[in-house]
């Protein structure tokens, strides 16, 4: 297990906790404590698992490009995460993530990370359709 001492506040996740797959699954940004998310092209995340061992992808609004990998335990996924935003910077850190179910509306992500101050910081994502998929 990825040992990360990044607080998490039970009370920010919005849903009720679920044990599940992320394999497949795209998310979007929907906020973040550290950086305004636009809502016409917000961070996209692409999720893969295979037996808990989570890899994937992300890009839009500042990130030009993005990967993150962890595990996943239940409810909970522990991951490492790089990307270089669209000003040149180069960002890496460490998340604890919630996954939890909102009926009718999907599976949702609470991110607890630190900012770049170190000072904890929460983002929310939401499922989405993946872009070309068959529904």
């Amino acid at each position: 297990m990825i040992q990360a001492s990044i607080p998490v506040d039970p009370s920010a996740v919005d849903g009720e906790r679920v044990d599940a797959s992320l394999d497949g699954v795209c998310f979007e940004m929907l906020s973040s404590t550290t950086s305004s998310v636009d809502a016409v092209s917000p961070t996209r995340f692409n999720y893969h698992e295979a037996d808990g061992v989570l890899w994937g992808e992300y890009t839009g609004d500042t990130v030009v490009e993005g990967r993150f990998a962890g595990v996943r335990e239940g409810d909970t996924v522990r991951l490492s995460y790089n990307h270089r935003s669209v000003n040149g910077n180069l960002v890496h850190g460490n998340a604890v993530t919630i996954i939890s179910r909102v009926p009718g509306e999907g599976l949702r992500l609470t991110e607890f990370y630190a900012s770049s101050d170190g000072s904890p910081a929460l983002s929310f994502c939401r499922e989405v359709e993946q872009v070309g998929s068959q529904a």
